[in-house]
């Protein structure tokens, strides 16, 4: 005898082929979770714990409404959890023994259609890596959008092309064969963040059929010419993803219409720590948008602009075709107030065309889908008509769109302005549409008036004026007539029922209207369901050309942002070209000089060219603006290879194939490396991969070390990448020896920051002039941050002693250091480590707390 009941025994069997997902199992109105998936709801989503009698056990339990199920289940894919939907197969009133039941869907992090589980300018994407014979397939695809984008990588930096890509997508969910693991150094490991990794068994079908499958997907005979030739790997990646959406999703998946193969070659070659020290889509600290150069741009009115937007600046173009051809659009809309204004206006009443053809693709398209893509249909046919005049190829392109004509008229005159959002309960086709549907809402909305009308002609017919029309479960309509009046029934009048007191009857038309209007609602419902299905259908069979004109009106998006954000922020026009020269007057850091309340963002000068003016070595002391000159370079040249508008006076850009940073990192203790550590891997990268065309900066290389061994490695870098390499390269350093590297190679060229003093006190300018610094103003530093006076003044004369005793940095320590550093006291101990030039006024003040406890 089973321990359990019939539908108990139905859910564990159930749950036995989804182990790795808590279950919704659909009871009634609600979806309930029994054992620890309960346990595990109830806490994750603080909902009350209940229990339920199977024999002498009480087995956990809890639910939540179906109606409302989307918010709860969100809340879980969003905690890293996967989510099986059980549905009831079949109505309960018709079945015969337990309700049949099936798992119709499996929402994971990286499966998700629904748009409370989105955040509208971002992408949710679902990767997918392959590791073969030293060859690393890379997929990754947004199911919600159908975008799908495959790519391989060998060689030593594999690794570290993979650690970037996933840092710039920021994959909710990544699958991965059964037994592999991501070999990325530790520290790319801390920084790509939280991924919630699915391992598929050897025997998926992706491994063992990939490119079948990608076959009978896509409806090809064969993948030649479609960039996948000799692309195994890549192939079993993408192969991975389709895979595991047949798994899981369970629903029809026609939205997703191509696989594109990208290369590195396409786009300006950034790597993980570069991606984070710009700053370009997060800030550095706090991971938030606000403070990076995604938020300075982001003037887009439709969420698919946001995340094409955020798609562009990711990706620079190596492209000078296509970033002139941006540029030519921007320069006409900042030109054209009233278009601008025109598109603003157009745009903010736009849906997310690429989402809401997603959902008409995977069968989950609700009537206010449709009503959005109608109205959005509405707002094409206006850009049409202020794009007609356009110059620019873009404009004129976009200008040419699909405005889905065909599919507004369908639309408008089928799907009710009031349709709700769900299918199943009525109220979605329109008046007129269907003769059908109108018959049955006229008889639902208008039963009671039929029968009071109906009532009343009976009663002047038959001359009893004391006939009723009631109505009961059991027996349905009547007519009923006391027995005083039984001589005046009709012979059409059928007995239904006698009574003490009187008889009931039915007659053929009451009988007829009783067939009608009981099953009306329930026929409406159903029938307009049906008919909602076919208008679904008949749409899904032009995906393309919604998905193609969503991704038009995307391009026009980021391109109105552009241009919005470039008349607003005074940017100009950038000149691009193949030459090796970078020309910068009067540049600006875009998001530091939005921050700025109170004062003017300093701007600065930078001239470059290959011979005498590649290698720039910038002095000058901290707090100066050194690293956000450099920032400022690398966004500006940035900025001109997505097709922006650039802040500066001018610009002269010639194309860069690679970006790099070393800017200052923090200890990576969790890593278990040091500061130094982490900063010559990060410089070995960069001298094993940069090219002549690529944009190096380096911020305070061999910092880490003691001061001869940090100089010898900032020299030979140095040396190697003018000598080598010989990149456009912006070097700030402490190291004042390193300026006479201006004397000895051709190409390095000296810029300082500007300092002015007045008394003790000093003035950062932020001014960064040709030249070298002849002081560090560390003391100034210091002093600025707080620290205490005597500690100030007691520096002051230490660093005065080293400068008369030790002008050179000799090896032999001078008295004054002796005498220092034999001092016992903890204090001095403890200032005894720092290095003030080093120090920042952050850790000046931290260092002051600790100071202030020894004391």
């Amino acid at each position: 005898m089973s321990r359990y009941t019939p539908m108990l025994e139905q859910y564990l069997e159930i749950k036995e082929r989804h182990k790795d997902a808590i279950l919704f199992f659909r009871l009634g109105d609600f979806y309930e979770m029994f054992f620890e998936d309960a346990r595990i709801a109830s806490r994750e989503l603080e909902i009350v714990l209940t229990s339920r009698e199977s024999g002498e056990e009480k087995i956990p339990m809890c639910g939540v409404p179906y109606h409302s199920a989307s918010n709860y289940i969100a809340r879980l894919i969003n905690k890293g959890y996967k989510v099986a939907i059980c549905e009831q197969m079949e109505d309960p009133s018709q079945a015969k023994g337990i309700v049949k039941r099936e798992v119709v869907r499996i929402i994971t992090p990286g499966t998700v259609l629904e748009d409370v589980m989105l955040e509208e300018g971002s992408n949710n994407f679902l990767a997918s890596v392959v590791q073969e014979a030293g060859i690393i397939g890379f997929a990754y695809i947004d199911v919600s959008t159908g975008e799908f984008k495959v790519t391989e990588w060998e060689g030593e930096d594999a690794y570290i092309k993979l650690a970037s890509e996933l840092e710039r997508i920021k994959p909710a969910e990544c699958l991965l064969l059964e037994g592999d693991s991501l070999a990325l150094r530790e520290e790319d490991q801390l920084r790509i963040g939280k991924i919630a990794f699915t391992f598929l068994p050897p025997e998926d079908e992706a491994f063992t059929a990939g490119e079948k499958l990608l076959l009978s997907h896509f409806g090809l005979s064969s993948l030649k010419g479609r960039g996948l030739e000799n692309m195994s790997a890549g192939i079993t990646a993408a192969a991975a993803i389709l895979s595991f959406l047949k798994q899981t999703q369970k629903i029809n998946l026609r939205h997703i219409r191509d696989l594109k193969v990208y290369t590195w070659a396409d786009y300006v070659e950034i790597d993980l720590a570069s991606r984070r020290n710009l700053e370009l889509t997060s800030s550095l600290r706090e991971g938030r948008r606000e403070g990076s150069l995604l938020h300075v741009l982001d003037k887009c009115r439709t969420a698919m602009g946001k995340r094409m937007l955020k798609s562009w600046i990711e990706q620079p173009l190596c492209d000078l075709k296509t970033i002139n051809r941006r540029l030519d659009a921007v320069e006409e809309l900042k030109d054209n107030l009233d278009l601008r204004f025109n598109l603003k206006e157009i745009l903010s009443h736009i849906y997310d065309l690429e989402r809401i053809a997603g959902k008409i693709g995977s069968g989950l398209a609700n009537p206010r889908d449709m009503l959005a893509l109608k109205k959005s249909a509405l707002k094409l046919r206006e850009i049409k008509e202020v794009l007609k005049d356009a110059s620019s190829f873009l404009l004129q392109k976009i200008g040419k769109l699909d405005a889905l004509d065909d599919i507004y008229d369908l639309l408008d005159k089928s799907i009710s302005e009031e349709a709700p959002v769900t299918v199943k309960e009525g109220n979605i086709i329109k008046d007129g549409y269907k003769k059908e549907i109108d018959e049955l809402r006229y008889i639902a909305s208008e039963g009671s008036n039929w029968l009071v009308d109906f009532e009343n002609r009976e009663r002047e017919r038959t001359g009893i004026k004391n006939l009723k029309v009631g109505f009961n479960k059991v027996f349905g309509y009547y007519i009923e007539i006391t027995k005083a009046n039984l001589h005046l029934v009709p012979k059409d009048y059928h007995r239904k029922q006698t009574l003490v007191n009187c008889e009931r009857f039915i007659s053929d038309e009451l009988k007829s209207y009783e067939d009608k209007l009981l099953g009306a609602k329930e026929k409406l419902c159903l029938l307009e369901y049906e008919e909602f299905m076919q208008i679904r259908e008949k749409i899904a069979l032009h995906l393309g050309r919604i998905q193609d004109t969503a991704r038009l009106v995307a391009v026009l998006d980021v391109l109105y942002s552009l241009a919005e954000a470039a008349y607003e922020n005074n940017y100009v026009r950038p000149l691009v070209n193949k030459s090796y020269d970078l020309h910068i007057k009067e540049g600006r850091h875009p998001v530091v000089e939005k921050f700025l309340e109170s004062t003017r963002f300093v701007p600065n000068d930078l001239y470059m060219e290959k011979e005498k003016h590649r290698f720039a070595v910038i002095t000058g002391p901290n707090m100066g603006g050194k690293s956000t000159f450099m920032r400022q370079t690398a966004l500006i040249v940035l900025m001109a290879q997505i097709g922006s508008f650039v802040p500066a006076k001018e610009a002269n850009i010639g194309l860069v194939d690679k970006i790099f940073t070393r800017v200052g990192a923090a200890d990576d203790l969790a890593a278990g490396q040091s500061t130094f550590m982490v900063e010559m891997v990060e410089v070995a990268n960069i001298v094993k991969n940069a090219t002549s065309r690529s944009l190096v900066l380096l911020d305070e290389i061999g910092r880490g070390t003691s001061t001869y061994d940090g100089l010898s490695i900032a020299r030979a870098v140095s040396e190697y990448i003018v000598k080598e390499i010989r990149c456009k390269t912006l070097f700030a350093t402490h190291y004042h020896e390193l300026t006479s590297l201006a004397d000895e190679y051709e190409g390095i060229f000296n810029l300082a920051v500007s300092v002015k003093e007045a008394g003790e006190n000093v003035i950062f300018l932020k001014k960064v002039l040709p030249g070298k610094a002849d002081k560090s103003y560390g003391l100034h530093v210091a002093r600025l941050a707080g620290l205490p006076e005597p500690i100030n003044k007691r520096a002051e004369e230490i660093l005065a002693s080293l400068e008369r005793e030790n002008p050179e940095r000799q090896t032999v320590l001078s008295p004054v250091q002796l005498d220092l550093f034999s001092l016992e006291h903890p204090v001095l101990e403890e200032l005894r480590k720092i290095d003030p030039d080093e120090i920042t006024p952050k850790e000046a003040l931290l260092l002051l707390y600790k100071l202030k406890e020894m004391v």
